[in-house]
């Protein structure tokens, strides 16, 4: 009896180890694609945990570099804007005002001149940048053997103009018109055609102010000659 009962446990021991190796042999013969773990589809399964902790804020007098290491950087505050140069705009304006002071050395006739000090005025136009029409007015007075004397200019022409930079311009012009002389003389007439030609330069001090510096060639005919006098003038510009 004992030696049928150890036969049976034996027999039954035998039948696991047979299956055991069985099992075994199975699952190495099966593919590696078997044994796959399946794709996640839910993205919010798949993304990685987020900490709700808020950042603390930056100090807003902590300069960029000095920040500790756990202030993110995102919050670093943006770099001063570097400081932008501001160039003057110097506009040209179509009208021009101008008056004063005019000197003239009148070469009334041969030997004899005259210092002739004064006053001018003219109005311009610009109808484009460089072109305008000019309109004087010029008067000069000297004391010729005690008896005083005047000469007076009115004409209009072309101006010229070449605007550089700092809002300076320098100008020329050509002006015919007519021109008066003072004392009467058994010489000659006291009225004659005249013209003048010129120019100078506008040196602005404010936005629609500027002093003019200029020189001119006054060219008129009394007593039987021709007069080619010299003048200097300069005044004040208002430009609208």
């Amino acid at each position: 009896m004992r030696y049928f009962a150890f036969l049976l446990t034996l027999v039954f021991l035998l039948s696991i180890s047979a299956g055991a190796q069985t099992s075994f042999s199975n699952t190495a013969l099966l593919p590696s694609s078997y044994f796959a773990v399946p794709a996640v589809t839910d993205a919010s399964a798949a993304a990685p945990a987020i900490s709700l902790t808020p950042f603390s804020a930056a100090p807003a007098n902590i300069q960029p570099g000095t920040l500790p290491a756990s202030v993110p950087l995102s919050l670093m505050p943006a770099p001063a804007a570097p400081p932008q140069d501001v160039t003057s705009v110097f506009e040209n304006y179509s009208w021009q005002v101008y008056g004063g002071y005019t000197y003239q050395r009148f070469f009334e006739l041969p030997g004899i001149t005259q210092n002739m000090n004064g006053f001018n005025l003219s109005v311009v136009y610009y109808w484009k940048d460089w072109l305008g029409v000019d309109g004087e007015l010029a008067a000069t007075h000297a004391t010729q053997d005690n008896v005083s004397s005047w000469f007076l200019f009115g004409g209009g022409g072309p101006r010229f103009r070449w605007s550089w930079k700092k809002g300076i311009e320098i100008w020329a012009h050509t002006l015919v018109g007519y021109s008066h002389f003072t004392p009467q003389t058994p010489a000659g007439d006291q009225h004659a055609f005249a013209y003048e030609l010129g120019g100078g330069v506008d040196l602005p001090f404010k936005a629609r102010w500027a002093l003019r510096l200029g020189a001119d060639a006054m060219c008129t005919r009394y007593f039987n000659t021709y007069q080619y006098s010299p003048a200097a003038h300069a005044g004040v510009v208002f430009r609208f």
